[in-house]
């Protein structure tokens, strides 16, 4: 069956990685992004939006609406990071992230549910990181704004079930993308020292995920949040 998948951040890394994933697999797939995606495809259409901008991200839902009908599957994707000591960060740092991380995740969440609501399905996976259950020193800000999403997922999946509307979220260790780029080599392996299978992640394993969360066999699971590599 095609669905219909929006998918935030596809500019570039995890985003445009599951774009391109999906239309593969021949599903519609409605991307965005501060800035264009150079992805080609008949079933791909982009909008450049600000996701903590809430006029435009009605916007684009309702233009959605029009041209798709209806959503069936939301990912929260777009996220951006900035690891600094507590004493170190600037308050317009702490606002950025929260507005992109938790606000973007906020107001897709609400807006969609309202499309899924009117065919009483639906299923939304929201992005965490292993960052949260193991407490990273030099992350709390980002740390906050994650902890946040996960409490959001966790309170929306108990609103949203009378309608229908799954809510889940994963927790990926770090993956080989632009987000950790910057970060110490040192720092990212005793991340990884303190994971149960001491690796990287692949862009595949976040499709294994996604696709187990937005199956309809795992049409009795929400609320759940999912880490990667084995973090306790």
């Amino acid at each position: 069956m095609t669905m219909n998948i929006l998918i935030t951040g596809t500019r570039k890394g995890i985003g445009n990685s599951l774009a391109r994933y999906y239309l593969a697999l021949g599903h519609n797939v409605i991307g965005c992004s501060r800035q264009h995606a150079e992805i080609e495809h008949e079933q791909y259409v982009h909008f450049c939006i600000d996701v903590s901008d809430e006029q435009q991200v009605i916007s684009l839902v309702r233009q959605v609406k029009k041209s798709h009908g209806h959503i069936d599957v939301l990912i929260n994707n777009a996220g951006i990071a900035s690891m600094n000591h507590l004493l170190t960060t600037p308050a317009t740092t702490v606002t950025k992230m929260m507005q992109t991380n938790f606000m973007g995740t906020f107001l897709f969440t609400r807006e969609v549910a309202k499309l899924m609501m009117k065919k009483r399905s639906g299923s939304i996976v929201n992005f965490s990181t292993v960052a949260v259950p193991l407490d990273l020193a030099g992350e709390a800000v980002y740390v906050a704004t994650k902890s946040a999403v996960e409490s959001l997922t966790k309170v929306s999946a108990k609103e949203l079930a009378p309608l229908g509307i799954r809510v889940n979220a994963i927790g990926p260790t770090p993956i080989p993308t632009d987000l950790i780029k910057t970060l110490p080599k040192d720092k990212v392996e005793t991340l990884l020292e303190k994971q149960a299978l001491p690796r990287l992640g692949t862009i595949e394993d976040i499709e294994n995920v996604v696709d187990f969360l937005i199956s309809e066999r795992s049409s009795f699971i929400t609320g759940q949040i999912i880490y990667l590599g084995g973090v306790f």
